[in-house]
């Protein structure tokens, strides 16, 4: 092997420090150049995460080891016993469950993990031998007071029987679980013990895009680990409930980091790490935190009642697409559609309609149904909220009383597609849909025209429609036959509108689901 093969790094280091010696020699002249002058003065160059950190460290050098020493003594891992029938597959506990078999193996025969000869319930234990064993879950979490509040995922400790928390020092302490919201992810425990632990405050400030950040936690159970990145994005969904809001971050987070906190560089906590998109089960630099206003509101619910008091509408909404504004006649794709109300609801009461958009909520805007979703959920029961409301083209303001949302939302309604409609089907091709009135198909119900059949290739299956999805109205008019969508669909093109509007029921719930009237062939 040539020796520029075993030694690209001089090569390298020898062109970074003639490029840092020209930069070092246009400095220097420019120096010389303010002295003579007296106008041009060079600031000294110090790094933006630096500058916000009281260190004793010379300009232009950087560390995260202040603020790590600092925030550490109040991050925890968390140890959880469950029950082997109540472990559910969760992508980020680190138990021995998620051990590569032929390890397991290696660690059974020297005595290690469960079912080894020198583990509880193991070979060699006696009758406990092969009978139902508990099994252990690690996670981190974080001292929020002295007298030993801790908070964490909920997925962590969920269906724990037992909960027991490690500080840095290495002792142990028992918790118990407090409050637990899953639809945040966010569970809240108290150990009891001395009332001096270390504690780190939850900011009040949401980060920017860019800002340094530092997460602390307990990856694969090795014990304390720090890693440092990015805030790469605000405000994501991803799917896990509807209030997400997630903050995105390129720090290294891994399994065991669930609940463990992420610190921005004046050592308070910006977010709590629930959740890693990754097809391995490790770090590819894609990570995601629950921002610290959220984990606040609910922790000091938790802390008052043990759950979480949200307010409750009663409507099913969607966001409004370009195609719904389209179809509409709507200058701009903002606000929350409603899709459907639920009968003795809040909303009913109040005298809301489905095709009613949400613009606004006690005059401020309302951007998409994520939004609408998250500023309902963080009134509380009993308050009353002035709806902007945009209907038939015009604006109104709805005020609705709110009530205590639903620990489970009842689904009604039998999907059976049972029965011979073969005769009763109308084609409408320009759609790419066969259909037939709801009251002629089993378990479709009494309202609206079942869909019986989709062309593959047909605008219909572009947007997301199925067999047995039931067409409730079609541009905002009722519909109980095949032909009654086809005249509406008629009507909309007469009016010259660019897509038609239809209600649509399906499995999923109520939605609107707008085609182009451009998109329809013959």
């Amino acid at each position: 092997m040539s020796r520029n093969a075993l030694t690209p790094t001089p090569k390298n280091s020898f062109t970074l420090r003639s490029s840092r010696s020209r930069l070092l020699a246009g400095v220097f002249t420019l120096a010389l150049a303010g002295g003579a002058l007296g106008a041009i003065v060079v600031p000294e160059v110090v790094t933006p995460a630096a500058a916000q950190l009281s260190t004793n460290q010379p300009a232009g050098t950087f560390s995260f080891a202040d603020i790590v020493e600092k925030v550490s003594p109040a991050v925890v891992s968390v140890k959880v016993k469950k029950d082997e029938d109540q472990v559910a597959a969760n992508d980020d506990e680190d138990g021995n469950q998620n051990i590569p078999p032929q390890i397991e193996r290696f660690m059974r025969r020297f005595g290690f993990g469960p079912g080894g000869p020198g583990a509880p319930g193991g070979p060699g234990m006696g009758p406990r031998g092969g009978q139902h064993r508990a099994v252990v879950g690690q996670g981190s979490g974080f001292f929020i007071s002295a007298d030993g509040y801790v908070v964490t995922n909920n997925h962590v400790v969920d269906g724990a029987s037992e909960v027991d928390v490690t500080t840095t020092d290495g002792k142990s302490y028992t918790a118990k679980v407090i409050g637990t919201d899953p639809r945040t992810d966010v569970a809240l425990l108290k150990v009891n013990g001395k009332g001096d632990f270390p504690w780190v405050k939850l900011a009040a400030k949401a980060p920017r895009v860019g800002d340094w950040v530092v997460a602390v936690g307990n990856p694969f159970g090795l014990g304390g680990t720090v890693t440092a990145g990015i805030v790469s994005a605000r405000g994501r969904d991803i799917g896990s409930g509807p209030y997400d809001d997630f903050l995105q971050i390129d720090a290294p987070i891994n399994r065991g980091n669930s609940g463990g906190p992420t610190f921005g560089l004046d050592g308070e906590v910006i977010g709590v790490n629930t959740a890693i998109v990754s097809p391995s089960g490790g770090n590819v630099g894609i990570a995601f935190a629950i921002p610290s206003e959220t984990v606040s509101e609910v922790v000091e619910a938790l802390k008052a009642g043990g759950q979480v008091a949200r307010g409750y509408v009663g409507v099913q909404i969607q966001p409004v697409s370009d195609e719904v504004a389209e179809a509409m006649d709507l200058k701009q794709a903002e606000g929350a559609l409603i899709a459907q109300v639920q009968p003795g609801t809040p909303g009913e009461k109040a005298g809301l309609k489905a095709g009613d958009i949400v613009t606004a909520i006690d005059g401020e805007v309302i951007k998409d149904s994520r939004e609408m979703s998250r500023e309902i959920a963080r009134k509380k029961p009993g308050t009353t909220v002035k709806l902007s409301v945009l209907r038939d083209g015009k604006t109104t303001t709805i005020p609705v009383t709110l009530e205590q949302l639903p620990t489970e939302t009842a689904m009604a309604g039998d999907k059976d597609k049972g029965g011979d409609t073969e005769q009763q089907n109308h084609g409408i091709p320009r759609l790419g849909l066969s259909l037939a009135p709801a009251k002629g198909v089993a378990g479709a119900g009494d309202q609206g025209v079942v869909i019986t059949e989709v062309d593959p290739n047909g605008p219909g299956a572009e947007r997301g429609l199925k067999s047995g999805d039931v067409i409730l109205d079609v541009a905002g008019k009722p519909v109980m036959t095949p032909a009654d969508v086809r005249d509406g669909i008629a009507a909309a093109k007469k009016d010259n509108r660019k897509a038609v509007l239809m209600r649509v029921k399906s499995e999923q719930g109520t939605r609107f689901v707008a085609i182009s009237l451009g998109d329809q062939r013959g």
